[in-house]
C-alpha cells in the first residue's frame, strides 16, 4: 500500500467520528451548566488540536524512494612551482651546531657549521675579543646562524671568563657589512644529581661506570680521606651514594659543582657526609650525627697509591742493616702531587741527606709532618709559608736514599715519630643548639633521598625540604 492510500484510509475511518461531534456537543451544552459548557468546549478544542498535530507530523520516508544524484567538479590547485619560487625568493636563516675538536682550525669549524663568509673569518682573526673563538676547548659547543648563501649572521660559544672562570657567552653578530662582538652572562641552571656505585677494582673505575665526573670522584676522596685510605682500604663490593651539583646552560652541561652529600660503605662500615652551610658564611662536611668530618690530619698525603713499606723494623734497602723505619712509604709514579695532611707552616723546604728533597710542616707546638724524596717542590713551598690541608706542596720522586719513586711520610708528636696510620688525631667541634636542629632537617632529607636511590624506602614520604639551600 502506498503512502497516499494509507492516508486516505485513515481519513475515512475518522470522518464518522467528526460527524457525530456537533450533535453530541449541542445536546451536552443544552443540558449542562455554564461552567460545564466551558470545560467541555475546551476539551473539544484540545482534541481537535491533537488530531491536527497527528495529521501534520512527518511520516517516515522509504529510503528506496529518495533520489540520489552524483555531482563532479574540477578544483583549481595552486602551482607548486610558484610556491617553491616564492620560498626561494625569501631570505632564509639556518642554525647549525657543532663541537670544537682537538686541533681544529677556524676554517674547519666554520665549514662544518655551513659558514662561507671570508669577511666573518677575517673579523674573527683580527679582533682581539673575537679571537677567543680560536682558543675554545675541545668539546665546546658552537652555534652559527647563516643565510641561504652561507653568510654568517651570528656565532655563539660559551667560554670561561674572569678569575673565577665563570661561564660567558661570546657572541659575534653581523650588522650590515660590519661585525660586533660581545660577552653575555648566560642563564645557568643548577641541578642536583644523585648516583650510586660499586667498587670492583678502584674508585675511579666505579665512578666512571656510574657516569660520575672525575672532579666529583676527587671530592669523594677529600670528603672521606680522613677515615678511608683509598689506596689500601678499599674492598671489592664497597659501595657509595653521592649527591652533587651540576650546572647547565640551554640544556648543555657546563660543569659539576660541590658534593652536597655522600655515603660510602667500606668493609661493611658506613661513612656519611653532608655539606652544611653554617652561620656566618662558612661551611663544611658533617656526619649524619652532626659531627664534623674534618680532622686535623688526612690519613694519606697522596690521592691514589699503595703502601710499599710500613712503620716497623726492616732491612734498609741501601745500608743493608736492620733499621727502624720511622715513617710510611707510599709508592707512586714520579710527579704524583703530594698534599699537606693538615694546616700549618712550612718549617723546612730543601735537601737533607738521605731524605733528598724534603718538606717539614709544623702544625702546632706538638705535631709536625715530614715529606721526603720529592722530585721537586711546589712553587709555594718555602720556609715560613702557610699551607692548608690538601694544598699541593711537592711531587713524588726518588731523591736521597731511595731505590724507586715513592713518598716517605712521617708523623711526629713532640718530635717523636709515630705511625701515621694508627695515631689518633683530634676532630673539629660538633654542631650544637639551633645549628644542630637546622642540620638535622637537611640530614633527614638526604637520608630520604639516599633510601629512594638504594630502593630501601618503598612507602611514600613527606615532601623533602630544599637540599643544602645556598
Amino acid at each position: 500500500m502506498s503512502i497516499k492510500d494509507k492516508f486516505l484510509d485513515l481519513r475515512s475511518s475518522i470522518t464518522p467520528l467528526f460527524q457525530q461531534i456537533p450533535a453530541r456537543v449541542s445536546a451536552s451544552f443544552t443540558s449542562s451548566s455554564r461552567k460545564t459548557r466551558i470545560i467541555s468546549a475546551s476539551a473539544v478544542v484540545l482534541t481537535l488540536v491533537a488530531f491536527g498535530a497527528a495529521g501534520v507530523s512527518p511520516i517516515t520516508t522509504d529510503p528506496d524512494e529518495v533520489a540520489v544524484r552524483a555531482i563532479s567538479a574540477e578544483l583549481a590547485l595552486p602551482s607548486l612551482g610558484e610556491q617553491i619560487a616564492k620560498l626561494e625568493a625569501q631570505q632564509q636563516l639556518y642554525v647549525a651546531e657543532d663541537k670544537m675538536r682537538a686541533g681544529d682550525t677556524l676554517a674547519a669549524l666554520l665549514t662544518r657549521l655551513g659558514v662561507d663568509d671570508d669577511a666573518a673569518a677575517n673579523f674573527i682573526k683580527s679582533d682581539s675579543s673575537a679571537r677567543a673563538m680560536l682558543r675554545l676547548k675541545p668539546g665546546t659547543t658552537v652555534q652559527a646562524q647563516t643565510s641561504n648563501d652561507g653568510e654568517l649572521q651570528m656565532l655563539r660559544a660559551t667560554i670561561a671568563s674572569g678569575v673565577d672562570n665563570s661561564p660567558k657567552n661570546l657572541l659575534i653578530k653581523r650588522d650590515g657589512d660590519k661585525f660586533s662582538v660581545a660577552e653575555e652572562t648566560p642563564t645557568v641552571e643548577r641541578r642536583i644529581e644523585m648516583h650510586t656505585g660499586v667498587i670492583r677494582s678502584s674508585l675511579f673505575a666505579a665512578t666512571d661506570a656510574a657516569d660520575i665526573p672525575d672532579s666529583v670522584a676527587s671530592q669523594i676522596v677529600a670528603m672521606f680521606g680522613t677515615n678511608i685510605n683509598f689506596a689500601s682500604d678499599l674492598k671489592r663490593g664497597d659501595h657509595f651514594n653521592v649527591a652533587y651539583e651540576t650546572f647547565w646552560q640551554d640544556g648543555q652541561f657546563l660543569r659539576a659543582g660541590r658534593i652536597l652529600a655522600g655515603e660510602f660503605v667500606n668493609g661493611g662500615k658506613p661513612f656519611q657526609a653532608v655539606w652544611f652551610d653554617e652561620a656566618g658564611g662558612s661551611g663544611g662536611y658533617y656526619g649524619f650525627d652532626g659531627k664534623s668530618l674534618k680532622k686535623a690530619f688526612l690519613k694519606s698525603p697522596l690521592t691514589f697509591t699503595r703502601i710499599s713499606s710500613g712503620f716497623s723494623m726492616r732491612i734498609h734497602p741501601i745500608l743493608g742493616k736492620w733499621k727502624k723505619h720511622t715513617g710510611v712509604d707510599f709508592a707512586a709514579a714520579t710527579g704524583t702531587p703530594i698534599h699537606a695532611t693538615a694546616d700549618g707552616t712550612i718549617d723546612f723546604a730543601g735537601v737533607e741527606s738521605g731524605y733528598g728533597n724534603v718538606v717539614i710542616i709544623k702544625h702546632d707546638s706538638k705535631y709536625s709532618t715530614v715529606y721526603a724524596h720529592m722530585s721537586r717542590f711546589a712553587p709555594a713551598s718555602r720556609k715560613g709559608s702557610k699551607v692548608s690541608q690538601g694544598d699541593v706542596i711537592g711531587y713524588v720522586g726518588m731523591t736521597g736514599w731511595a731505590t724507586g719513586p715513592h713518598l716517605h711520610y712521617e708523623f711526629r708528636v713532640a718530635d717523636v715519630p709515630r705511625d701515621p696510620l694508627s695515631v689518633v688525631v683530634p676532630t673539629a667541634t660538633p654542631l650544637a643548639g639551633a645549628e644542630l636542629q637546622r642540620f638535622k632537617t637537611v640530614a633527614a632529607d638526604i637520608t630520604h633521598r639516599f633510601n629512594l636511590l638504594s630502593g630501601s624506602e618503598t612507602t611514600p614520604a613527606a615532601p623533602a625540604t630544599k637540599l643544602a639551600a645556598k
